[in-house]
């Protein structure tokens, strides 16, 4: 008996968010539309994921003002999102005020499919939204974090779909966000879940060990309805096994997609050239990497992680953090590695590493994990770092959106005049330091999108060239040659300059301010050099200055919030005495190694 399998397309979201650090603009997505209208896809993949905070972020884009000229331009397919259950885009729980808010105001907006999942598993996170996606008549598909541990059984997987078909979803997907599925393990998990569970199955995987493509016919041989693919210009490595690949693959047998290999081939060309533009943000991960089968990283982890180490000198150690990974997973009762999990375990992991002493700093976020703010961790977790990280703070073992009051009134209240419409407030919502800081940039007409770096074959037409100036340098630093070549100047704005380089082959960006203000920024703080001297072990931002000075402070009291890879952590005191100088306020930049409080 036939059985077409049908294909959901990723390359407008979760291929460029695994490949070029979600970067990709919606200025590069509209032309290509139509071809993609056509194709007959059942979904593609569009929205959520790490896509809204990018577009605020870097591009400096609405996200919303994205997904509606995304329906616009796509009129007769279905589009579909990613979202993170209670914790809908951000990296915490939100009321469920909220989250019924968010799905609408996203179905209103365009988004028919809602791939809906919780970071640990917990069903209890996904129940508001799924009720949100049905009350708005759209399509709820329950979604299962694949992992491997001890714990995490075919079994264990079986009833959770059980728990969310009762919820009232219309299908499943098996979300395997590292590509850590193996083709007889995704057989027996799909037979399993089909035996079971009367809806249709969907099977996500990755590529980076490269065995996708065995993964999805083994699905496809045991039941699973639909496949998610990336056309071919953006597939493979930390991305999905390549669309036109598993058309040609299926076709002419009882599982055929129906779908054109020529109309794929052409949009495939489009994104070829398409991803030059964004070559500075290319992962060094593309590849096939059975590393992943250890430390599990997920695809677009992969990528985001590798360049916010570039961003702080320190990619030469991200085999470490690599390693660290596992040993924070299992500290905390082995949760799967998807947003925000993977960002909490990712980005400790980096403390640890670089700080180069386990868990000295330890993020807001997982003191919020072990108190059980996300829920229930999948297994038993390290209860003495739980009782170094949260003290005599209680322990919570109900659904932690119970513990939450409403709050989209007074989110509306906080951000004011700044949002013009609903959508604006659920923007400011999601990331409240970043969605101020675009809805007032906005406001004020300066948005303005990071810089992208000129292609090789354009270096020369970026840069002017003088007889007698020279492009390319050698340099000696401290006993250190470096090969400098220029190969782009971006216009001057605001002041700054940036210019295009690469550095013994790597691409950097340097961006060259007046010398006055260079001096007071630099000079206004010192190197540490006595025991009440606060410093932090990573580059970052203040959040917030939690002591002023003459203040009296305790060994091991917090006095500075920073962020660092998108997560916040707490700055203590080194030694008990009195605040003699405070060298940083909200906003700052920060460097490891400078003075940013005095105590004596």
């Amino acid at each position: 008996m036939s059985k077409r399998i049908t294909v959901t397309e990723t390359a407008l979201r979760d291929a460029h968010q695994s490949l070029l650090a979600t970067r990709m603009r919606t200025e590069d997505m509209l032309p290509i539309c139509p071809k993609l209208d056509k194709v007959g896809f059942w979904s593609l993949e569009v929205w959520g994921g790490a896509t809204f905070d990018a577009c605020l972020r870097f591009l400096k884009e609405d996200p919303w003002e994205r997904l509606r000229q995304l329906r616009k331009a796509l009129p007769n397919t279905r589009l579909q999102m990613l979202l993170r259950g209670q914790n809908l885009l951000g990296y915490r729980h939100y009321s469920d005020d909220v989250v019924a808010a968010f799905v609408k105001h996203s179905a209103d907006n365009g988004i028919d499919v809602f791939r809906v999942f919780d970071a640990m598993n917990d069903v209890r996170n996904l129940k508001t939204a799924i009720e949100a996606v049905k009350l708005a008549g759209k399509h709820a598909q329950g979604t299962i974090c694949y992992t491997t541990s001890p714990v995490h059984t075919t079994e264990k997987f079986v009833q959770q779909a059980r728990e969310m078909v009762a919820l009232g979803i219309d299908s499943i997907a098996v979300k395997d966000m590292a590509g850590l599925l193996t083709p007889y393990a995704t057989g027996e998990l799909v037979k399993a879940l089909k035996d079971n569970v009367d809806l249709p199955v969907f099977v996500h995987s990755h590529d980076t060990a490269g065995v996708a493509t065995m993964c999805q016919l083994k699905a496809i041989e045991n039941g699973a309805d639909n496949i998610d693919t990336a056309i071919g210009s953006m597939a493979w490595g930390t991305s999905h096994p390549g669309t036109e690949s598993m058309v040609a693959a299926l076709r002419g047998t009882q599982y055929d997609t129906g779908l054109d290999l020529v109309q794929l081939q052409e949009i495939s060309s489009y994104f070829y050239e398409v991803r030059k533009k964004y070559h500075q943000f290319e992962s060094d991960y593309t590849g096939v990497d059975t590393r992943v089968q250890v430390n599990q990283v997920p695809g677009g982890m992969m990528s985001n992680l590798a360049n916010q180490l570039k961003e702080q000198g320190a990619l030469d150690r991200i085999n470490e953090v690599f390693a660290e990974i596992p040993k924070v997973r299992e500290d905390l009762g082995f949760p799967p590695l998807v947003t925000p999990t993977s960002q909490i375990v990712g980005t400790q992991a980096v403390f640890n590493v670089l700080a180069g002493e386990r868990y000295k700093t330890i993020t807001n976020e997982v003191k919020l994990y072990l108190q059980g703010r996300y829920g229930k961790a999948p297994s038993q977790i390290n209860r003495e770092l739980q009782q170094r990280a949260i003290g005599k703070e209680e322990i919570i073992d109900v659904r932690p959106a119970d513990l939450l009051q409403p709050e989209l009134q007074a989110l509306r209240a906080d951000i004011g005049a700044l949002a013009t419409s609903e959508e604006d407030v659920l923007t400011f919502a999601m990331f409240p330091e970043i969605g101020r800081k675009f809805l007032s940039e906005r406001a004020a007409g300066t948005l303005e999108p990071e810089p992208l770096l000129p292609i090789a074959s354009a270096a020369s037409a970026a840069m002017p060239q003088k007889e007698g100036v020279p492009t390319e340098f050698v340099i000696d630093v401290h006993g250190e040659t470096y090969h400098i070549d220029i190969t782009g100047v971006g216009i001057k704005s605001a002041n700054k300059r940036h210019f295009y380089m690469s550095i013994d082959g790597f691409p950097e960006e340097v961006v060259f301010e007046p010398l006055n203000e260079l001096v007071a920024d630099s000079s206004k703080r010192k190197q540490a050099r006595a025991p009440g001297d606060v410093t932090t072990a990573m580059p970052g931002n203040i959040v917030d200055v939690l002591v002023k000075v003459g203040d009296k402070v305790t060994a091991g009291q917090a006095l500075l919030v920073t962020e660092a890879m998108k997560m916040e952590s707490e700055v203590t005191a080194p030694i008990a005495g009195e605040v003699k100088a405070v060298h940083v306020k909200k906003g700052d930049r920060i460097n490891p190694g400078e003075v940013l409080v005095e105590i004596v």
